[in-house]
């Protein structure tokens, strides 16, 4: 049985993410960069709003869904490599920007500055190289 919906972002890998919830990276995963900067300044909003995201999380999901289509770079995928080895550029690498992958594995990621603009923009940037292949 195929799926037949928009599946760009994982479920599983939001609740990943959500571990690391007080610094906002589940929220960045989905599409929603303004509060997931606010969660990363204050913690989650003091870890209140962490927890109430544990049962907003499908709500996320589901409109990260509508808003992004799915193409021939996973947004999974990316993020993974963005969240856990984004210092070293494989997100840029996975995504054919060959010359900023460079930069970003003998900067560390541009000093970290790099690494959190990614956080901003990387479901941007996955969208436009979908649209381009």
């Amino acid at each position: 049985m195929t799926n037949t919906t928009n599946d760009t972002h994982s479920l599983f890998v939001g609740y990943l993410l959500w571990l690391f919830g007080f610094t906002g990276a589940h929220r960045f995963y989905f599409g929603k960069p303004v509060s997931g900067t606010i969660w990363f300044f204050t913690l989650g909003l003091l870890g209140v709003g962490w927890l109430i995201d544990l049962f907003l999380m499908p709500g996320l999901e589901r409109s990260a869904e509508r808003r992004f289509t799915a193409g021939r770079y996973s947004y999974t995928l990316a993020w993974l490599l963005l969240t856990f080895l984004g210092l070293f550029g494989l997100h840029r690498f996975y995504l054919g920007k060959w010359l900023t992958g460079l930069v970003y594995l003998v900067s560390a990621g541009l000093f970290g500055i790099g690494y959190l603009y990614d956080y901003w923009t990387l479901n941007r940037q996955i969208s436009e190289c979908n649209a381009v292949s």
